[in-house]
């Protein structure tokens, strides 16, 4: 049985150019290794900022197995600090999200620190003189994580100080982001109502390989969406489309649908599908949306912004968005066979309830806990991880459109049901998982 850490080679030859080794998805020891190594190695979305809308305010949340705090400072900066009292260790905050006011108090023994971490106050502190607690981390304060950005409002964090800055790790693929940010005719957008957090039974490679799978939809969904597609089967081209019938009818598209869609990968393991078209282009049109949208850009601009309909924009590792619909998914993972999925949902600002209408039923249709075709993929989900374990064929196959000029990395644009974007994603993770190693 081969172990993996401190041998960085044996985790390389894990990742062909065509193929993936099955330890990928099974094993617990790899799965721990990427918490010390490839998740804390890459930029990783932490929330938004509309989540902070005050001094104080602050989220929880897990990245790179680390407990993280994220708050708006007194001077409205955006701080990332370690969830861990620097006396004994004990978590500073528990809830998911509150506001602490100006300062963190410790539940245990009642240190105090300011909203940048540094350390505020300690009961009876007569009893450290002449002691060498000064000199030491604890009297520091909380560990701050250096590198945090904010672009158009998302939060992102790299917990190890190694590897590219943002901008070169994102590079044109963040213009996904900037299309779901003009989307709004204010440029901004703010989450709207809670979360939807969705368990699924398998790694969370599973996941983030299917959102720019093409292969499946018209197998996977057939019960679900073929079954909406049969009902509608008949209606007259010009009949008005429920909402519901108008989002689950195009999962239903033929192979040279997904095919003619297109996909596009950058380096670093983001793609998109949805190049020329998506199962998102034809939603009907809302008049007050559309005028208020020209008011502010201009025909031409509005038609360019609004013509963009990408289906799923996955920034690598852990954020999906769908900017026609002002959703995201973030994958959580738990264990090698356990990934909490959030859905969150986004207001345009300036834009009318109809949109927020048309996303929220999105999401409880699509990508919810109670969905419909949501668990056609956690069935197909539990049953890879469940079959990976079989003996006999130790790999997973990519070979699907594959080339061999594409490790040359770089923007490449090719036919939507390439297994192009998962090759590019464990390109990226054999590299960043053995970056420290």
């Amino acid at each position: 049985m081969t172990t993996y850490r401190g041998n960085p080679d044996a985790v390389r030859a894990l990742v062909q150019p065509d193929r993936v080794h099955r330890d990928l998805y099974i094993s617990q020891e790899l799965f721990e290794l990427e918490q010390e190594h490839f998740f804390a190695n890459t930029w990783n979305y932490a929330g938004h900022d509309s989540q902070l809308p005050e001094p104080g305010d602050y989220i929880r949340v897990e990245i790179a197995g680390r407990p993280l705090i994220v708050v708006r400072h007194t001077d409205r900066s955006v701080r990332v600090l370690m969830n861990r009292c620097a006396h004994k260790g004990s978590q500073l905050v528990n809830a998911p999200c509150g506001n602490t006011g100006k300062f963190f108090r410790c539940p245990y023994h009642a240190w105090t620190f300011r909203t940048d971490g540094s350390l505020l106050a300690i009961p009876l502190k007569n009893g450290y003189e002449g002691t060498q607690l000064h000199e030491c981390e604890s009297a520091k304060g909380l560990v701050a994580v250096k590198n945090v950005r904010l672009y158009r409002g998302f939060i992102f964090v790299k917990i190890n100080d190694v590897g590219p800055d943002f901008e070169s790790y994102f590079g044109d693929s963040l213009s996904s982001i900037d299309n779901m940010a003009d989307r709004s005719p204010e440029g901004e957008l703010e989450i709207a109502g809670g979360c939807l957090r969705f368990m699924h039974q398998c790694n969370w490679k599973m996941f983030v390989e299917n959102l720019n799978d093409t292969m499946h939809p018209m197998v996977a969904h057939e019960s679900s969406a073929g079954t909406a597609k049969a009902m509608w089967a008949g209606q007259p081209a010009d009949a008005p489309k429920p909402m519901a019938i108008e989002q689950f009818v195009p999962f239903m598209s033929d192979y040279k649908f997904f095919e003619d869609m297109g996909v596009r990968t950058y380096d670093n393991g983001h793609s998109f599908t949805g190049v020329h078209f998506s199962i998102h282009s034809k939603y009907k049109p809302i008049p007050a949306y559309d005028d208020a949208m020209k008011a502010r850009y201009g025909e031409e601009k509005t038609a360019q912004i609004l013509g963009m309909a990408r289906h799923n924009t996955v920034y690598y590792p852990n954020l999906t968005i769908k900017g026609a619909i002002q959703s995201i998914r973030v994958a959580r993972p738990i264990a090698a066979d356990r990934t909490l999925v959030e859905s969150w949902t986004f207001r345009l600002k300036g834009a009318p309830d109809e949109l927020l209408q048309r996303t929220t039923m999105y999401n409880r249709l699509i990508n919810s806990p109670f969905s419909v075709v949501g668990h056609d993929d956690l069935q197909a989900y539990r049953g890879m991880q469940a079959g990976l374990h079989a003996s006999g064929n130790d790999w997973v196959s990519l070979h699907r459109n594959h080339d061999a000029a594409e490790v040359r990395g770089g923007e490449i644009t090719t036919v939507g049901t390439s297994e192009l974007p998962m090759r590019n994603q464990y390109r990226a993770w054999s590299r960043y998982m053995t970056e420290t190693m």
